[in-house]
C-alpha cells in the first residue's frame, strides 16, 4: 500500500479478467453466426474440440505465442481415432494434419484479433503463427474412369443421388451448392444458374452458365418431385421442407460398382477443371466458372492448361528441326 499498489484491487481485477472460455462465448455469439453454415460449423467444432479443452480457464492476456506454436504442433501431429463401439475395426493410429493446424491457426488469428478489437488484450498471439507444409491432392478422374462412373450412374436403382453427382462433375460446383439448389435458381432460356451468396463460399452470388445437359437434369427433377416443392433434391423426410443431407451411402455404393479407388465427390470439381484446362481453357476462364475470387486457387491447374499449348509448339518444332541430308550416298542425321 505504501508503494501505491492496492493488492486487493490487483486480485478483483484477475477474477474479472476474461479467460479462452468467454472469448471463445462471444466468438460463438457474435462472430460465427455470420459465417457459411459448414465454416460456422466446423469453426465452432474446432473451438469445442481443440482449443477449450486446453484453454478454458487460461486468460486470454495470458496466452502467448509459445502456446499458439504448442497447441498447433500437438494438432497437426492428429489424433489417434478410437475404435467405435461394436465394430470390428482396430482404433486407427494417428495421422498427420498439417491442413488442419493451418486452419486452426487461421481461426485463432481472427479469434484474438476480435479479442484486440474487444479490448481483451492488446496484441494479437496468433498474428504470425507458423504455417504448416500443405501437400495439395489433385485427383482427377482419367477418361476410362469417367466411362465407367457413368455407366454406374445410368445403372444405378437412386436416380436423385444419379443425378447430385451428375451436377457436381458437370458443373464443377460444390456438393453443397448442388445439395442445396432450388429450382428458382435456374434460368434455363438463358442456360444460367444464380447460386446465392449464402449457399457459396466465398459469400458472393455467382452466376454460373449451364449446358444443355445440365438444364436437362433440372427439368426432370421438376418432373420427378413433389408439387410446391423448391428443391431440386428434397429430402427423404415428409413436410420437412428441407433438401437431401447426405449421400455417402449412394456414393460408396457408385464407386464400388465402379471400380474406382480414393475419390471424394470433391474431386468431381477438380476434374471439371482439368478437362476445361485440357480443352484449351484459360486460366481465368477456369476460375470464373469454379467461383474463384483469387487467382492463386486457380493456378493448381496451370500445369493441364500447358497441355493443350504444347501440342502447338510441338508442331513448330517439327517444322523446324533438321532434317536428314544425304552425304555420299549415305543417310546421315
Amino acid at each position: 500500500i505504501d508503494a501505491g499498489t492496492d493488492p486487493l484491487a490487483q486480485r478483483d481485477d484477475a477474477r474479472a479478467a476474461p479467460r479462452f472460455a468467454d472469448l471463445a462465448r462471444r466468438y460463438l455469439e457474435e462472430h460465427v453466426p455470420k459465417l457459411a453454415p459448414r465454416n460456422g460449423s466446423d469453426q465452432a467444432s474446432m473451438i469445442r474440440q481443440l482449443f477449450l479443452p486446453d484453454w478454458e480457464r487460461k486468460l486470454v492476456a495470458e496466452i502467448t505465442p509459445a502456446d499458439v506454436e504448442r497447441l498447433l504442433t500437438r494438432i497437426a501431429e492428429g489424433r489417434t481415432r478410437p475404435r467405435k463401439e461394436g465394430s470390428r475395426r482396430p482404433a486407427r493410429a494417428a495421422k498427420p494434419t498439417p491442413i488442419r493446424a493451418n486452419r486452426a491457426g487461421e481461426v485463432l488469428r481472427k479469434m484474438f484479433s476480435l479479442a484486440v478489437a474487444w479490448k481483451m488484450r492488446d496484441d494479437n498471439p496468433a498474428q504470425g503463427f507458423r504455417r504448416r507444409i500443405e501437400v495439395e491432392r489433385e485427383r482427377f478422374l482419367g477418361p476410362e474412369e469417367i466411362e465407367r462412373l457413368a455407366a454406374a450412374l445410368t445403372a444405378s436403382d437412386d436416380q436423385r443421388g444419379a443425378s447430385i453427382v451428375r451436377l457436381c462433375l458437370l458443373t464443377g460446383a460444390r456438393l453443397g451448392e448442388v445439395r442445396t439448389a432450388r429450382f428458382e435458381q435456374f434460368n434455363l432460356d438463358l442456360g444460367i444458374w444464380t447460386k446465392p451468396a449464402a449457399n457459396t463460399k466465398q459469400r458472393r452470388v455467382h452466376r454460373l452458365p449451364i449446358s444443355a445437359e445440365v438444364a436437362a437434369i433440372v427439368r426432370q427433377c421438376r418432373a420427378a418431385v413433389p408439387p410446391g416443392s423448391g428443391w431440386l433434391f428434397p429430402g427423404d423426410v415428409a413436410d420437412s421442407d428441407q433438401p437431401v443431407q447426405d449421400i455417402r451411402r449412394f456414393w460408396a455404393s457408385l464407386l464400388k460398382e465402379a471400380d474406382i479407388g480414393d475419390l471424394r465427390i470433391h474431386d468431381l470439381r477438380h476434374t471439371f477443371a482439368s478437362l476445361l484446362a485440357s480443352g484449351g481453357a484459360s486460366l481465368q476462364m477456369i476460375g470464373r466458372l469454379l467461383g474463384h475470387t483469387q487467382t492463386r486457387t486457380t493456378l493448381r491447374y496451370a500445369h493441364l492448361a500447358d497441355q493443350p499449348l504444347r501440342a502447338g509448339v510441338d508442331a513448330v518444332a517439327a517444322l523446324v528441326k533438321p532434317r536428314p541430308r544425304v552425304v555420299g550416298g549415305t543417310e546421315a542425321s
